[in-house]
């Protein structure tokens, strides 16, 4: 079909627009209006528009169909962003609401598979975390606040990484429930009390933590697969490398008094609600272990070496059996 149009000047009409565009009037002037596009004024008061309006008003329909807000459109229009730059933000909005939505529909499917008598248990723990991002935030404040002079850098990043991990994009039941137990096991006052307290007492005898970090974690990176395979806790180079360590960034001998002495000092580690945290980032990370369980796997070969005790302990200290320790509200 032909479409009649009136040029005048080089300018068109708001009909002649609409026409040429498919763009109802009314939309025309709500455009201008939020100052999506800027007419010209014929002497009669009349809204004119150059050529371009019609290349401009495609792009507008084509970035509303994208879901696009008028904001970021008229951004796009004035050169204030690109077009790459505003479909990258708004895809990055729309990951963060899919995020929120995958997280709700995880956490109703949990309510929903509880059994009756754990039903109402389940709603309360979940119902206080809501939101993935902003549990991820409780985790890192509960980590970064064990460190009153904190470590910097790539080390407090990597240390982060294991012991608050970020929900998963897609969580399970089973996920948003462990990640609903962390950050329950992170409000726990008295467990926050207990690891400041053991992280400033231990601050005060070592020589370097960064030197304390790359070798515990050392350690507990080679007996990862020994977790993973369920050997028990015992003698290993493992042991050795983490008592070495220890040794050395308090400037002590490995000595029978000091390994009971160390034992002692990070005794908090070996609790049940610490075990429970270790086995819920396993849950979380998809992963058949946590660096968190081989820390405690060592805990335990170190109690183990002195006592003077060889047989292997219950599968439940092992592996940080749920069933161990109630989270508040449970």
């Amino acid at each position: 079909m032909e479409v009649r149009v009136t040029v005048i000047g080089d300018t068109l009409g708001i009909g002649d627009l609409a026409r040429l565009t498919g763009v109802p009037v009314r939309t025309i002037r709500f455009y201008c209006d939020e100052g999506v596009l800027t007419p010209l004024r014929s002497t009669g008061g009349h809204r004119r528009f150059g050529q371009d309006a019609v290349s401009r008003l495609d792009l507008v329909r084509r970035l509303r169909s994208l879901g696009l807000g008028l904001s970021s459109i008229t951004a796009v229009l004035t050169g204030e962003s690109s077009l790459g730059e505003a479909v990258a933000a708004e895809r990055a909005g729309l990951d963060v609401e899919l995020a929120a939505m995958a997280w709700r529909r995880a956490s109703l499917r949990a309510v929903e598979q509880a059994g009756p008598a754990d039903r109402a248990a389940r709603l309360e723990l979940l119902a206080a975390v809501q939101d993935g991002r902003a549990a991820h935030d409780v985790l890192v404040t509960f980590w970064r606040d064990r460190f009153p002079s904190p470590i910097t850098g790539q080390v407090l990043e990597m240390f982060l990484d294991v012991s608050a991990p970020p929900p998963p994009a897609d969580p399970t039941p089973d996920q948003v429930v462990a990640y609903a137990e962390l950050v329950a096991l992170a409000g726990d006052r008295s467990l926050a009390v207990r690891l400041l307290q053991s992280a400033a007492a231990n601050r005060r005898m070592i020589s370097s933590e960064v030197a304390l970090h790359d070798g515990v974690g050392d350690a507990c990176a080679t007996a990862l697969p020994k977790v993973v395979a369920g050997e028990p806790p015992g003698p290993s180079p493992e042991l050795e490398l983490f008592v070495a360590t220890h040794a050395a960034v308090r400037d002590r001998r490995d000595t029978p008094e000091f390994r009971r002495e160390l034992l002692a000092s990070v005794e908090v580690d070996r609790e049940p609600r610490m075990r429970r945290y270790w086995t819920d980032v396993r849950v979380v990370t998809a992963q058949p272990a946590s660096l968190g369980e081989a820390h405690t796997w060592l805990l335990d070969s170190l109690h183990l070496h002195n006592a003077g005790i060889t047989s292997e302990p219950r599968p439940a200290e092992r592996r940080g059996d749920r069933s161990q320790v109630l989270i508040p509200g449970e």
